[in-house]
């Protein structure tokens, strides 16, 4: 599927590259950063909450096309880097080596330490998107535009990175804390969590932009805006239940292939 999505969308924009006579067609790119974060969660997994904004990178290209001077979709490809960061006193999965230390009892899921936490996922985004756009006056060069609409994600690598020396704690029954370990443990390891999480999310993208018009074929552009992902990222109930989402600010070239043309074949 992640396959069949891909070369759709190269061919797509190959076609709107190529096929560009009686049809006004834009390519762009553009590259910036972004704040990602997990959200959602339940409040009843320790390992779902907790997380907070970590900083990465994005960027991407689109073909677009205008339906008319203020109305126009797009499609594109974009790197978008997710994840977040959780530090401090947290739950983690029960190791196996330590398991045998609860028997004859069942080992607790979670147990608990304090140490720096970071989960790094990029996916590539596949958004169309409807846009409109404003000029700011009849021979300003600048314009005000806004465009949203949906997207697939596909899962390109994901990695926990944990560091930080800590004793090692279990919960008991009251909520309490009963230290296991007399030393601290070292926590510093780079774990590749891909297997953990669902390769393919869907959710909405949307900014809002300022372009200027360098000439009537080249402009540059600044967009805010971001993407939030409906579909819980794990696969494990068990690892949490969060949703993927990231604030984004990129700036970018725009140019535009060919103008419109009328019935007689002449430039409008």
């Amino acid at each position: 599927m992640k396959k069949n999505v891909l070369l759709l969308t190269l061919v797509t924009l190959v076609i709107l590259c190529g096929n560009s006579y009686g049809q006004k067609i834009t390519i762009g790119a553009k590259g910036g950063f972004s704040l990602p974060n997990l959200t959602g969660g339940s409040a009843d997994n320790p390992r779902s909450t907790g997380y907070s904004s970590r900083k990465g990178a994005d960027g991407g290209i689109y073909g677009e096309y205008h339906v008319n001077k203020k109305f126009s979709v797009s499609l594109g490809m974009e790197y978008s880097s997710q994840g977040g960061i959780k530090n401090g006193f947290q739950a983690y999965p029960t190791p196996a080596q330590m398991a045998p230390m609860f028997a004859p009892g069942p080992a607790p899921v979670n147990l608990y330490a304090t140490f720096n936490s970071e989960a790094k996922m990029n996916y590539l985004l596949v958004p169309l998107l409807a846009r409109y756009t404003w000029k700011l006056s009849k021979k300003s060069p600048m314009r005000i535009y806004a465009a949203a609409g949906p997207f697939a994600g596909f899962l390109l690598n994901a990695k926990q990175i944990t560091s930080g020396n800590s004793n090692i704690s279990m919960m008991l029954p009251d909520k309490s804390f009963r230290i296991l370990t007399p030393q601290p443990v070292s926590f510093d390891a780079s774990t590749n969590i891909k297997p953990d999480l669902y390769s393919f999310n869907a959710g909405l993208s949307g900014f809002v932009g300022l372009s200027y018009n360098l000439t009537s074929k080249h402009a540059i552009f600044v967009e805010a805006g971001g993407n939030y992902g409906f579909m819980t990222i794990q696969r494990d109930k068990l690892n949490g239940d969060n949703k993927t989402g990231a604030a984004v600010v990129t700036i970018g070239y725009a140019y535009t292939l060919q103008s419109k043309y009328n019935q007689n074949g002449g430039r409008r």
